[in-house]
């Protein structure tokens, strides 16, 4: 037994046994009739029996139900940077964290598509508690974050989940998307929190701190969404937290906002592949010494070149002169978008709620305000 079985996808060898034990679950036939729409169900069954390994089920299966949330709920995805990218080179993505199901489901299609390796993407468990989903997530080569561990237990963990990236790595020559915090960003201010470089850093043996993450080879990457199909589902959260009140969470609250995400509308998404980062470890190894400092200034590297490559809609442009009630930005949108942004802004939260409409528009236009600084 392996000390990554508790946390890793499947194998190969035991991806047929489990994709047929959820074959006919409701919701496999909801989302096989979401992706094939003019197929009925033996169609998929029978192309379940030849499904033999991790690859067969993302490119025959789920690259097409993705196709198709992009057809329904987006007017489009672009992409930049991944040019630069090697098609035979790992890395490890680390990226702004907006929609549960989306964010690494999007960059592995950018990948399959421009034939580069695709990733092996880290998820909490605390997302996949229903067998279906904790099926679905390992054939689609997630490994699990287990969390609401004892602090004791949750060190152990990280070590497992760090060790388990740098063999993927470094050993299989599989890439990785990890968040650059723990959940999503509620308020729009995407930051590297440093326990998870901290985490990452706990397979390092002898060498060098920045030296370690040099081999890693980290791609920051920004993905933005023109509308954010969960944007009031964050508002309580986000209204708690402004109130120093401790959040809790509905028992289904998790998988309402996956199928939100999924469903939503999008509008336009781009994706960012900033550059491979290198020779900004040499630079921060020559400044300081200290391991807390290296961690600070390399979060940092990470911030700035997922805020710089950002891309700002004009929803963004639109909430911050609304927020800030000015005409600032109005080159950036017409007037009908602006119309739109806030008619949806209405229907989606209560807008006689001051402090309500504050955090929704600031969710919206903290990236510009990111960027400027």
């Amino acid at each position: 037994m392996s000390k990554f079985d508790e946390i890793r996808p499947f194998y190969d060898h035991e991806v047929n046994d489990a994709l047929q034990s959820i074959a006919r679950h409701p919701m496999m036939k909801a989302l096989m009739q979401f992706t094939f729409p003019d197929s009925d169900e033996s169609f998929w069954l029978n192309q379940f029996k030849n499904v033999h390994t991790t690859s067969d089920f993302q490119h025959q299966f789920i690259s097409q139900t993705i196709r198709q949330i992009l057809k329904q709920s987006s007017e489009g995805l672009t992409t930049s940077g991944f040019e630069k990218l090697d098609k035979n080179t790992a890395y490890l993505f680390i990226s702004n964290h907006r929609d549960i199901v989306l964010d690494t489901s999007l960059l592995n299609l950018v990948l399959l598509d421009k034939g580069l390796i695709m990733t092996s993407s880290a998820i909490g468990d605390n997302l996949v508690q229903k067998t279906f989903l904790h099926v679905l997530a390992k054939l689609n080569r997630n490994f699990l974050v287990q969390r609401g561990l004892p602090i004791r237990e949750q060190l152990n963990s990280s070590k497992v989940m760090s060790e388990y990236i740098h063999n993927l790595l470094q050993k299989e020559n599989r890439s990785v998307w990890i968040a650059q915090r723990e959940g999503r960003t509620k308020d729009g201010n995407d930051t590297t929190q440093q326990g998870v470089l901290k985490m990452l850093a706990m397979a390092s043996e002898k060498e060098l701190l920045t030296d370690f993450f040099k081999s890693l080879k980290i791609v920051p990457l920004s993905i933005s969404y023109e509308y954010d199909p969960t944007d009031a589902l964050k508002m309580p959260q986000v209204m708690a937290k402004s109130k120093n009140e401790v959040y809790i969470k509905d028992e289904n609250e998790d998988f309402k906002t996956m199928l939100s995400g999924v469903l939503g509308q999008k509008k336009r998404i781009h994706l960012h592949a900033g550059e491979v980062l290198e020779t900004e470890f040499d630079e921060i190894a020559s400044t300081t010494e200290n391991k807390n400092k290296q961690l600070q200034a390399i979060a940092k590297i990470i911030d700035d070149s997922i805020i710089e490559n950002y891309k700002l809609w004009p929803t963004k442009y639109i909430a911050f002169d609304l927020l800030n009630n000015s005409n600032q930005y109005s080159e950036h949108y017409t007037e009908e978008e602006k119309q739109l942004f806030q008619r949806r802004l209405e229907m989606r939260i209560d807008s006689s709620d001051a402090v309500l409409k504050q955090s929704f528009l600031a969710m919206y236009a903290n990236p510009v305000l990111n960027k400027i600084k």
